[in-house]
């Protein structure tokens, strides 16, 4: 009976301090000091750069190190990115979180709360080397990124019309084929964003293998069984759905009546998609909310300057305070939030 309890009770232990560190250099002469960490939900947007993706932001020092930490993570493998970039404060409301800041570098990776992650090189060669992570699926991305290095040196050896359709087809296999070995379909959608993308070359062989192929109803099985009532598959399934309805139309199969029901289920997957997202935002926002009412008004404003790294000097010169009142306000803030520093309160409003 003692050795069960005692089993409990390091279970317990062990859950509680569970928390996720991912740390890594950058090159301070290249890159500007901040470097954000992202969750991403939606795998249609894994290129870019979102603002709603973002849940946490630090400064890398002066050798170009930076860590994020904490335990605030999915305890399920979810896809995250950490990015940096060299877009001032001052233009990042015009042209910095738009989705298409071609001013940065990006690193994808799969991982969970207790996961630890560390990027031994400078982002400019993370596409080609492995990370150091306790997740064994952490390096899936950068494994299929350099399978389609492979693909692209293949199509620029000759470039003829004959060539590109050759490699269509015999890259399109590849890859799927790769994607199923790596056994995480989380990895498996990054490939089937890139296969089914409407833009690309390959879009033509994604329609005419959905017509005939199990593979993308098994992707899907494989989904619900690993990570069932998530974002991830919700979309997958209606995206499923809605390039079926548009295959069995353009095939002449379905009437009028079809399309307009066709056109109604597009938009109501789309309403769906972005109320999953909004109620995500939504539920993070009210966290907020709670937690900033447990504070005064004036302890409130001295976490906003908090939030902005500024030292106390620096928020008794902003607020006309003295040092030591800012350090009691700050006392009283730790307290309240339940929190024992800084970092600890800053993790609790990026998420």
């Amino acid at each position: 009976m003692r050795i069960k309890i005692l089993f409990v009770f390091i279970v317990i232990s062990s859950v509680c301090k569970a928390q996720y560190s991912f740390s890594g250099y950058t090159n301070p002469e290249e890159w500007d000091t901040s470097v954000y960490l992202s969750i991403v939900d939606d795998y249609r947007k894994m290129a870019g750069v979102y603002s709603e993706q973002i849940i946490a932001k630090t400064t890398a020092d002066s050798t170009g190190h930076f860590e994020f930490k904490g335990n605030i993570l999915d305890f399920d493998n979810r896809i995250y990115r950490i990015h940096v970039d060299r877009c001032s404060d001052d233009k990042q409301g015009v042209n910095h979180f738009n989705g298409h800041c071609s001013d940065s570098e990006a690193l994808l990776f799969i991982a969970k709360n207790t996961d630890t992650l560390k990027l031994p090189f400078s982002f400019g060669k993370q596409i080609f080397c492995e990370v150091e992570s306790n997740n064994p699926k952490a390096n899936a991305f950068l494994k299929i990124d350099s399978l389609k290095n492979d693909m692209r040196f293949a199509y620029g050896e000759f470039r003829s019309e004959a060539n590109r359709r050759l490699n269509n087809k015999k890259w399109f296999k590849t890859l799927q084929s790769y994607g199923e070995t790596l056994n995480e379909p989380l990895a498996e959608l990054y490939i089937f964003t890139y296969l089914s993308e409407r833009s690309s070359d390959l879009h033509s062989y994604y329609i005419e293998d959905l017509k005939n192929n199990n593979y993308y109803d098994n992707l899907k099985a494989r989904l619900e069984q690993s990570y069932p009532n998530t974002l991830y598959t919700k979309q997958y399934k209606n995206e499923l759905e809605a390039d079926r309805y548009m295959l069995e139309n353009s095939s002449g199969k379905t009437n009028s009546n079809l399309n307009v029901l066709l056109y109604s289920f597009l938009a109501l997957s789309l309403i769906l998609n972005g109320f999953f997202l909004f109620r995500y935002w939504k539920q993070n926002k009210s966290k907020i909310e709670d937690l900033k009412a447990k504070l005064s008004k004036q302890e409130q404003v001295v976490l906003e300057h908090l939030l902005m790294d500024k030292t106390n000097k620096d928020i008794a010169e902003s607020l006309f305070l003295s040092v030591s009142t800012v350090k009691t306000h700050t006392n009283n803030i730790y307290r309240k939030l339940n929190v024992q520093s800084r970092d600890d309160a800053k993790s609790l409003f990026t998420k």
